[in-house]
């Protein structure tokens, strides 16, 4: 075809030579037109190709970073999806997305998009809370991170839609939350520490003192102090004589402490253990004290208590022996009268029944009764209500001899707890001052013995009960730096953790019991789901139990049981009571549950706790609630949890007992009024 053109204009130049240049003319602007156009479209295809790697990029970067993106058309006031699954596919109207905002900030949030709306600000980024669940049904409330920007078109001067970029942070900031409380809880844990604890640099700098260390080293503040600061340890009194600085090893010492800078003379129980790295370098000195200044009075005083219990047992025996002689020596007997029964035993010594008379039986042994006295057998709660002492000629009471004798006789009035008369008791033969000192040294005798008993019991079940945890909690964290598995340290770190637990809960009794006795243990009832806190006890108690051969069951009739009641307090007897049936349970199930029962009108709540364990023997079942009794003295305990259900039951209004059988197991329970 070219050449037939070529032809053609070669024709046409022989006829007309413009019409050729204008067709050259022609021909250039088309070959012209023709590239450019090639060159658009090569720019076009890159760019397209530039825009999809863009996007792609886009897609990816949204999805690695889990991020929503929105448009809120500002004239529809709607609110479309661009990527995420966030919103619904086909959007979200204004009013419906406000619906899912907290109402204590929709105010806030709704006022950073006015800004944008307003073209006062082009970018706004602020948190709020937002309900997830677009159905209403089950509200799930999250935290949400927002970063907003605006879109113009042009020409125009306000924006007419907001890109809004969505994150999710709920699970962020949760666990930076339960992060945050881990830490406080630890540092909880280390300021309020019953033993001095601090930490010093490897060179011996002080780092760190908790609460209890600065009270027995008399800080200047809370903050620090600066004497102990400017103290090297090294250079301090004990250690400079008992550390090597180039050999740290653990060490223990107890002795006198004289620190005239801070007014320190105490006896302190020490402890230095440096905490190393894996490579076994030293990263810090981890130093313990203790104040056994009170434990050594005490121990004093004990041991000077216990040498003038000593004594006066040593007293009573010789007063006893003295007095048992004087009797058979003086020819003397012991009476005693019951107002109800209208009658007098006669006692040879102190227990030993000698003969039993009816009070006319003992009238007809008076040659000459007393006025007074003869009205007195009559009306027994109105003459013999008092002290008094008459002598009279009677036939022999306690001798084989028909010959009337003169006795002295002496009267006690004995009372109940409400002050009432209730009968009489005396010497025969003018023996009324020795008998009140034998009455009188036995009552002394038995509350020595029991003092003394009590006191060496609490004080050993204390000891005993406090080191037993201590020496775990101490022993195993030092083990703890030389073991590697895993496995290992986690049952070291619960071994100490349940030693805690168990420390704590000891405490925790001795509190309760000290505002038992002082009277200061207050009820403080409130409204509660019982079926509800049940269930959050039942299932913090189930981790109690251990032994693999025992099974834990739950009994929670109820889906809801309202009750008003002190739910602390009630939780405190139901643990004692799972606390004990684990101790004796070694096969078979651990039972907890509960049922409302009504008595005398009141309604109330009844709960047990059925275990399989040994039981108990029926004659100790109501011994058992009482203080320090233990029935195996092999089982861990103070024997105080039981005494502690007791009064916490009994200030509640209700009663508390155990039914059981030796081999069978127990069933311990209450009844409260709800």
């Amino acid at each position: 075809m070219s050449t037939i053109l070529l032809a053609n204009f070669s024709f046409k130049w022989e006829l007309d030579p413009l019409a050729l240049v204008a067709f050259l003319v022609v021909l250039g602007l088309f070959v012209f037109m023709l590239f450019i156009n090639r060159m658009v479209v090569h720019r076009i295809r890159n760019r397209m190709a530039k825009v999809d790697m863009t996007n792609n990029i886009m897609q990816q970067a949204l999805k690695t970073s889990e991020n929503n993106v929105v448009r809120y058309d500002i004239n529809g006031r709607y609110i479309y999806r661009l990527y995420g699954k966030l919103f619904p596919e086909e959007g979200l109207s204004v009013d419906d997305w406000k619906k899912h905002l907290d109402p204590n900030e929709a105010d806030e949030v709704l006022e950073h998009f006015r800004c944008i709306s307003r073209g006062e600000s082009d970018r706004e980024e602020f948190y709020y809370r937002w309900n997830f669940d677009l159905s209403g049904k089950n509200p799930r409330w999250g935290h949400m991170h927002n970063i907003s920007v605006p879109e113009y078109k042009p020409g125009r001067t306000l924006p007419v839609s907001i890109i809004s970029t969505l994150h999710d942070e709920t699970e962020l900031l949760e666990q930076e939350q339960r992060e945050s409380e881990l830490a406080d809880r630890y540092k909880l844990i280390f300021e309020n520490s019953i033993i001095g604890l601090s930490f010093y640099s490897p060179d011996g700098w002080l780092l760190d003192a908790n609460k209890m260390m600065r009270e027995l080293c008399h800080f200047d503040s809370s903050d620090g102090d600066s004497y102990f600061s400017n103290l090297n340890l090294f250079e301090s009194s004990p250690f400079r004589e008992c550390i090597d600085r180039n050999d740290i090893q653990e060490l223990w010492i107890c002795s006198q402490s004289v620190i005239p800078e801070r007014n320190i003379h105490d006896y302190l129980e020490i402890r230095l253990h440096p905490i190393r790295d894996e490579q076994g370098s030293i990263v810090y000195l981890a130093v313990a004290t203790r104040n056994v200044t009170e434990e050594r009075e005490l121990y004093l005083r004990i041991r000077l208590n216990d040498a003038e219990i000593q004594k006066a047992n040593e007293r009573i025996m010789a007063y006893e022996s003295e007095l048992q002689y004087m009797m058979e020596a003086c020819d003397m007997r012991a009476w005693r009268m019951s107002f109800a029964d209208r009658k007098v035993q006669v006692y040879k010594g102190l227990s030993t029944v000698e003969s039993e008379m009816t009070f006319e039986e003992i009238r007809d042994h008076f040659v000459n009764i007393p006025e007074e006295v003869a009205k007195g057998f009559k009306d027994p709660y109105k003459y013999f209500n008092h002290p008094m002492s008459y002598a009279a000629e009677m036939l022999p009471v306690f001798h084989d001899s028909n010959e009337a004798q003169w006795n002295q006789i002496n009267n006690i009035p004995i009372y109940d707890d409400d002050g009432n008369a209730i009968g009489a008791f005396g010497l025969i033969r003018n023996t009324s001052s020795m008998m009140r000192k034998q009455e009188q040294l036995k009552r002394e005798t038995e509350r020595a013995n029991d003092s003394g008993r009590l006191k060496s019991v609490f004080l050993a079940n204390m000891t005993h009960e406090i080191r037993t945890p201590l020496n775990a909690i101490v022993g195993f964290s030092d083990l703890l730096q030389a073991i590697d598995s895993p496995d290992d340290r986690r049952e070291m770190i619960r071994v100490i953790h349940n030693n805690c637990d168990m420390l704590l809960r000891l405490i925790n009794d001795i509190l309760v019991l000290s505002n038992v006795d002082a009277n200061a243990m207050e009820i403080v009832p409130a409204q509660v789901d019982f079926a509800r806190e049940f269930d959050n006890i039942c299932q913090t108690l189930a981790q109690r139990v251990q032994e693999p051969g025992v099974e834990f069951q739950k009994d929670n009739p109820c889906e809801t049981l309202p009750a008003y009641i002190d739910n602390g307090r009630i939780q405190q007897v139901i643990t004692n009571f799972v606390t004990n049936a684990v101790k004796y349970t070694q096969q078979g199930h651990i039972r907890v549950g509960y049922r409302p029962e009504e008595r005398d009108g009141r309604k109330g709540l009844y709960v047990y706790c059925e275990d399989t364990g040994t039981g108990i023997p029926k004659d100790q079942c109501e011994r058992v609630f009482e203080r320090f009794v233990k029935l195996n003295d092999f089982i861990q305990g103070t024997g105080l949890g039981l005494s502690i259900c007791k009064a916490i039951v009994e200030k509640c209004g209700g009663s508390i007992g155990v039914d059981s059988e030796v081999g069978q197991g127990s069933t311990f329970w209450f009844w409260i009024p709800v």
